[in-house]
């Protein structure tokens, strides 16, 4: 299917959305943060410090970051893919079930790159009962797909990135998925708020977790097409 061999190919970059901000950057986490010399573990709850300005949305004060960084107990390691990474954290096992389901393992290992919005356990928790259970039977397949590679973005986007779109289109700001509708993007408070086509809003909890065929923003609910 030509939608999921290009879906392939996005996330890996994409994966890189979230990691684009390299160690030079800066992520203000509105949770706790710990760093040591080899990595930065941000809390769930953290986001980005956004000072508004120009259309909604000025500049991101982001804290140092490292190549490694912690995401649901486990580092997460840039020179390793989207889903090597993801199997170790027990913040996403609803997910990477999700992803083994829908058969997209290896789309997700492929060289990308992609930028993918990884909703965590507690994010699937949030949707009505039964909703995942559903999603899972081998006879919803093709609707499971659909509602993963729509948190998926072809290339890598960094959360400095998001920023600039979002400063520069204001309430215009949107990203393509490969699924093929958009996501909106906005600032409220302190993180970075992604819409989706019902109008369900999610926030990036963790941003900028580098993988080697993209980059993973951590959201903290699921996106639907």
């Amino acid at each position: 299917m030509r939608k999921l061999n290009y879906f392939a190919a996005a996330l890996l970059a994409s994966t890189a959305i979230v990691g684009a901000a390299s160690a030079d950057s800066k992520n203000l986490p509105a949770g706790g943060m710990m760093q040591n010399d080899s990595k930065v573990s941000i809390g769930a709850s953290s986001a980005m410090d956004v000072n508004t300005g120009t259309k909604g949305a000025g500049s991101v004060d982001m804290a140092l970051q490292s190549d490694t960084k912690i995401v649901g107990g486990a580092e997460m390691f840039s020179n390793k893919n989207i889903i090597e990474n993801a199997v170790n954290s027990k913040d996403h096992t609803t997910l990477v079930a999700a992803v083994k389901a829908a058969g997209l393992v290896e789309t997700l290992e492929g060289p990308g790159p992609f930028t993918v919005f990884a909703p965590t356990n507690a994010a699937f928790d949030k949707l009505p009962e039964g909703t995942v259970d559903t999603l899972l039977k081998p006879e919803n397949k093709d609707q499971l797909s659909k509602v993963l590679t729509y948190h998926v973005v072809a290339g890598k986007h960094s959360g400095a990135d998001l920023m600039a779109l979002i400063a520069k289109d204001g309430a215009d700001a949107k990203l393509t998925t490969v699924e093929g509708q958009d996501l909106s993007l906005a600032v409220s408070g302190k993180a970075i708020v992604v819409t989706d086509a019902k109008g369900g809003m999610s926030h990036v909890t963790i941003a900028d977790v580098n993988q080697s065929n993209g980059v993973i923003h951590v959201v903290d609910a699921v996106l639907l097409p």
